[in-house]
């Protein structure tokens, strides 16, 4: 048996799921902040105020998870069993990571769907008084 096998599998998983995250939350934070712009109706300091809200949970809820499903529960004795075992850690984990991104996709979108209807009802519509 060797150790250092299950050693070098969290060497190699814990940087490749963090900057994975990271580039990941990054493109999401940096492209989302015209929807928060236009959700908040420019607004620009609470739109970007509640991107970086968002943007801390993404790496709390990902980061925390990729920490959770960390543990390999046998040892790993050879070179294969390592590549095995990383790759589904990392596929499971890049999967979440997807469904993740989406879900915040979908909520930028929901709530910008909702800002639109909201100012739709609020703007008075001119001439159109009984």
């Amino acid at each position: 048996m060797h150790p250092a096998f299950n050693f070098s599998a969290y060497l190699i998983y814990l940087p490749v799921v963090i900057v994975v995250t990271w580039l990941v939350a990054w493109i999401l934070f940096k492209n989302s902040k015209v929807f928060m712009i236009d959700i908040f109706h420019g607004n620009q300091q609470l739109a970007l105020a509640t991107n970086k809200l968002f943007e801390t949970g993404f790496y709390l809820l990902n980061i925390g998870f990729a920490f959770w499903i960390m543990k390999i529960g046998t040892e790993l004795s050879s070179p294969r069993e390592l590549m095995e075992v990383l790759s589904s850690k990392l596929g499971g984990f890049f999967i979440y990571l997807g469904i993740m991104l989406f879900l915040n996709l979908y909520l930028f979108f929901r709530g910008r769907r909702i800002s639109k209807a909201r100012q739709t009802h609020v703007t008075p519509t001119a001439g159109l008084h009984p």
